[in-house]
C-alpha cells in the first residue's frame, strides 16, 4: 500500500525525517513510536501529501504521491493530533460537511451513517455541538470523519494523547475492526503499550528508524538480558546502585528496579552482596522479557540510533 524510499525532511538546520526507507502493506496496522521530536509527525505529512519531500520518494499503490497527489488524497484519511472539528457544529454536522468536502453525495452519507455510529457510539450525540464533547468522544468523532469517504489508508498522528485509559481502548478497538475491511492503518504513538497492538512497528529517534519489526521480534532482539529486582527498600537499593559505576543505569519500575546486563548471574550475586552490606533484603532477582519501552532506552543507550 505504502513504500517510502530515502525520505528525508529538513526545517533549516534541524533534519526533522533522515534518509527513512518503510513498506506497509494492505490490511495492516503500522505504528511509528518515539519521543516528542522523533520526525513522526513530519513523516506522516509527506505521506499524506501536505508536506514535500526533500529528497526521496513515497509511493502509494506503486504510484509516485509527488505526481499525482490527488490520486493519494482521495484515498487516504489523515487525522492529526489537533483534528479540525468545527466545534459550533453537531456531531452529525461535521460528518455530512466533511463528507461533502470529499465529494460524497448527502446520499451516499447516509448510507454510511449507521456504520459511523455503530462503531462510534455516537448516535446518542447525533445533535450535541462537537465544542461539548468528551476528549475521547471527540477522537470518534474525528475517526467517524476520516472514514466517511471509505479511504484505504488511514493516517493517525497520535490520536489518544490526552484520551482517558477507557476511551483509548475502545478507540483501538475501532482500529481493528477496520482491518476486516482491508484498511490500511499507520498510526504515531508516544505510548508504547499501543505500540505493542501493533502488526508492525518502527521505533524513531532523531529523525530515523532505529528498529522495525514486530513488537515481540523487537524485544527479543535486545543483546542484553533483563533483570527484575525487588528489595526491602527499593529507593535505599536504588540509591546504593546509582553509586556503582557497573548498575547505575538501573531504573526503577514500580516496586521493582531494573538492569540490563550481560551476565545476569554474575550480577545477581555481586548487587545480593552490595545489599547485604548495606542491610538491603533481597526479595526477589529473575530475568524477565522487557517491554517495548524497555526495549526502545535499551538500543537507544547502545547507540542503536545511529
Amino acid at each position: 500500500m505504502i513504500r517510502l524510499q530515502g525520505v528525508t525532511k529538513s526545517f533549516g538546520e534541524t533534519c526533522a525525517v533522515d534518509s527513512v526507507d518503510l513498506s506497509v502493506a494492505r490490511g495492516e496496522i503500522f505504528g511509528i513510536v518515539g519521543p516528542d521530536g522523533a520526525g513522526k509527525s513530519t513523516l506522516l505529512r509527506m505521506i499524506s501529501t501536505i508536506l514535500p519531500c526533500d529528497s526521496g520518494t513515497v509511493f502509494m499503490k506503486g504510484k509516485d504521491v509527488s505526481m499525482d497527489p490527488f490520486f493519494v488524497k482521495d484515498r487516504l484519511a489523515y487525522m492529526p493530533q489537533r483534528f479540525g472539528l468545527y466545534e459550533d457544529l453537531t456531531v452529525e454536522e461535521n460528518i455530512y460537511f466533511f463528507g461533502r468536502l470529499y465529494g460524497v453525495s448527502r446520499k451516499g452519507i447516509r448510507s454510511r451513517m449507521t456504520r459511523l455510529y455503530e462503531f462510534s457510539r455516537l448516535e446518542p450525540f447525533k445533535d450535541r455541538l462537537a465544542g461539548n464533547l468528551s476528549g475521547g468522544m471527540k477522537q470518534k468523532l474525528g475517526l467517524a470523519c476520516c472514514l466517511v469517504h471509505d479511504p484505504e489508508l488511514i493516517l493517525l498522528d497520535e490520536p489518544t494523547n490526552g484520551v482517558d485509559p477507557v476511551s483509548r481502548r475502545e478507540f483501538w478497538k475501532i482500529l481493528y475492526n477496520l482491518l476486516a475491511d482491508e484498511v490500511t492503518i499507520i498510526v504515531s504513538t508516544a505510548y508504547l503499550d499501543e505500540a505493542e497492538r501493533c502488526n508492525r512497528v518502527a521505533l524513531m529517534h532523531q529523525g530515523r528508524f532505529i528498529r522495525v519489526g514486530e513488537p515481540k521480534a523487537i524485544r527479543r532482539g535486545v543483546e542484553r538480558k533483563l533483570l527484575d529486582m525487588k528489595f526491602s527498600d527499593p529507593r535505599g537499593a536504588e540509591l546504593v546502585l546509582r553509586g556503582h559505576r557497573k548498575f547505575s543505569t538501573a531504573a526503577r519500575s514500580g516496586e521493582s528496579l531494573r538492569l540490563f546486563t550481560h551476565d545476569p548471574a554474575g550480577a545477581k550475586k555481586e548487587i545480593s552482596s552490595i545489599m547485604k552490606k548495606k542491610g538491603i533484603g533481597v526479595a526477589s532477582m529473575k530475568v524477565t522479557v522487557p517491554g517495548l519501552e524497555d526495549s526502545f532506552m535499551e538500543i537507544i543507550s547502545q547507540g542503536g540510533d545511529r
